[in-house]
């Protein structure tokens, strides 16, 4: 999809990020209506956000292993309902056995086309993030942010940008030049390296990124990924031209973040 479709919302819709230029933009005045008509909920929650450490927010590392596409939203959702009391933020890290996800933004894919990825092996789930298609397979780092934007900053804008520019950084570790299109997600060349798809709900943020590492790229000659024609995909091993495994990424993935969203990480108990 690229940013040029416009979309309208109603002030009770969730912030739900479309990888579009324009719906970013509505989502975010719809946001400001928000901060309007229920100013003494946003109150609350600035009051919550002041929990940091040493003026920083402070982002708990949960690292999952290999976990299930359906694991891992209701992990998700666990973590998103810790920021009712408090912030809570955090990074759940994992890789997923081989699953194709779709999106909100879009109509339903046909079930005969579904059904022929089914026969592939891998499971098939409609999630509520922005995005179209993509695949999830081991091989590939996932990183879902379970964050509470008052923390950091209230725009949807800003956390993708910063998502982009934390894997862009990332890549230049491993002397990959990285850049962003006007399709969201991460490029090399005409090849996306990592795609972002995210929900956000009262500023609280699932969903997330994820980085092709090691990942066996075929799964991808199945779909369309992300719905863009004419691209391809690519991952650090396939420009590395030798294995880079998720768990060699990871110190690198978390490096990256801290220095672009100025916080602090703490592991998992």
């Amino acid at each position: 999809m690229t940013r040029g479709t416009t979309a309208l919302y109603k002030p009770e819709d969730v912030i739900s990020l479309i990888a579009v230029e324009e719906e970013r933009v509505v989502v975010e005045e719809r946001a400001e209506v928000r901060q309007i008509t229920r100013g003494s909920l946003l109150l609350t929650e600035t009051i919550h956000c002041s929990q940091m450490r040493g003026g920083q927010p402070l982002v708990e590392v949960v690292r999952l292993g290999l976990v299930s596409y359906q694991e891992a939203l209701r992990l998700q959702q666990v973590y998103v309902n810790r920021h009712r009391s408090s912030p809570a933020h955090a990074l759940l890290l994992c890789e997923h056995p081989p699953v194709y996800t779709t999106g909100i933004r879009h109509k339903p894919y046909p079930e005969p086309l579904l059904d022929r990825l089914r026969l592939l092996g891998a499971n098939v789930h409609r999630a509520n993030r922005g995005g179209l298609i993509t695949f999830h397979g081991p091989g590939q780092l996932v990183c879902y942010p379970v964050l509470n934007l008052c923390s950091f900053k209230k725009s949807v804008r800003w956390y993708v940008d910063q998502l982009e520019q934390t894997v862009i950084a990332l890549c230049s570790r491993f002397a990959i030049q990285a850049t962003t299109s006007p399709h969201t997600g991460v490029w090399v060349g005409d090849n996306k390296i990592c795609a972002i798809g995210i929900h956000c709900g009262r500023y609280i943020t699932s969903h997330g990124l994820a980085l092709n590492c090691c990942t066996d790229l075929s799964w991808f000659d199945h779909i369309v990924p992300c719905g863009i024609e004419g691209k391809g995909v690519t991952s650090l091993s396939a420009e590395l031209r030798r294995h880079a495994s998720v768990e060699e990424v990871v110190p690198h993935l978390l490096h990256a973040f801290t220095q672009q969203f100025n916080c602090q990480l703490t592991e998992a108990a």
